[in-house]
C-alpha cells in the first residue's frame, strides 16, 4: 500500500459515497485526511471519529460550501493552518440532475457546474502555491465516464465532467515542472446515493421500471456488468499518489467496465 505518513489530503464532498470511500483509503494509508460536505451533524461527526480512530493521521473536517468560493478557500487556508499543507487535494464534490435541456431548470444547470466544475478550479487555485513551495502535490479530480462521453438527459452534468477533464490537464501542463501532478478519474457507474437518487427520474424520464434502469441504462455501457466500487477508486487514487506514478500526470483514466473502450 502506498504510505502517506505526513501528508495531508483535502477530499470535498466526502460525507458518503464515493467521497468517504476515497476519504478512509487515503486514512488507511496514514494521511491526515479533511473531510467535507454537508449532511448529519452527528452523522458526520461519527463519521470523522470513525476514521480518526483508524488512521495514524487525524481527521478534521470543514463544512464548506463549494458553491461559495470564499468558503473554498478558507477551507484550503484552514487546512493548511491545521495540519502544516495541503498535499493532496481530491476535487469529487458533485450533484445530478437528471431532465431534457428544455425543461432542464436553470438554477439546478447553475449548481451543478458550480460544485462539479468551478469549485475545481477554486480549490486547486488556492492549494496550489502551497504545493510548489513543498515541491510535491497530487491534484485528483473525480470526473466521469461521463467526462469522456455523452448520455441524454444529463447536459449540466455531462457539461460540468468535461470541464474538469479538460481543467485536469491544462493544469497539469502548468504545474509539470513542479512536483505537481494532476489527473481526472472517470468511474463508470458507482452504486452511491448521487447514483440512487437519480433511478426513479431516469425511470419516469425514459418511461421504464427502476430495475430495468439498472440493466439497460446503467450498466447497459459497463461491459462488465458490474458497478464500480468506492474500494476500487480509493486503490486508483492512491497509486496516483505513488512514486510510481510521478510521472502520470493530465491523463482521464477511466474506471468504468469498458465502457469508454467500445
Amino acid at each position: 500500500m502506498t504510505d502517506l505518513t505526513g501528508k495531508t489530503a483535502v477530499v470535498t464532498g466526502s460525507t458518503s459515497g464515493i467521497g468517504l470511500g476515497l476519504a478512509r483509503g487515503f486514512a488507511q494509508a496514514g494521511a491526515n485526511v479533511v473531510l467535507n460536505g454537508f449532511g448529519d451533524t452527528e452523522e458526520i461527526e461519527k463519521t470523522r471519529t470513525e476514521l480518526d480512530a483508524a488512521a495514524s493521521g487525524r481527521v478534521t473536517y470543514d463544512g464548506a460550501d463549494m458553491t461559495k468560493p470564499d468558503q473554498i478557500e478558507s477551507l484550503i487556508n484552514s487546512a493548511i493552518a491545521q495540519h502544516g499543507s495541503v498535499d493532496i487535494l481530491v476535487n469529487n464534490a458533485g450533484i445530478q440532475q437528471v431532465a431534457p435541456v428544455e425543461d432542464f431548470p436553470r438554477d439546478k444547470w447553475d449548481m451543478i457546474i458550480d460544485i462539479n466544475m468551478n469549485s475545481a478550479f477554486h480549490t486547486a487555485r488556492a492549494a496550489i502555491p502551497a504545493m510548489k513551495s513543498n515541491g510535491w502535490g497530487r491534484i485528483i479530480n473525480i470526473a466521469s465516464a461521463h467526462g469522456l462521453v455523452a448520455s441524454p438527459f444529463k447536459s449540466a452534468y455531462v457539461t460540468a465532467k468535461h470541464g474538469v477533464v479538460g481543467m485536469s490537464k491544462t493544469i497539469a501542463l502548468e504545474v509539470a515542472e513542479d512536483g505537481i501532478t494532476c489527473n481526472a478519474i472517470c468511474p463508470g457507474y458507482v452504486l452511491t446515493p448521487l447514483v440512487e437518487a437519480q433511478i426513479p427520474d431516469t425511470a419516469r424520464s425514459r418511461g421504464m421500471t427502476e430495475e430495468e434502469v439498472k440493466r439497460d441504462v446503467l450498466l447497459a455501457a459497463q461491459w462488465t456488468k458490474k458497478f464500480v466500487t468506492v474500494e476500487q477508486l480509493a486503490g486508483v487514487a492512491l497509486f496516483l499518489c505513488s512514486d510510481a506514478a510521478e510521472n502520470i500526470t493530465g491523463i482521464a483514466l477511466p474506471v468504468d467496465g469498458g465502457w469508454t473502450a467500445a
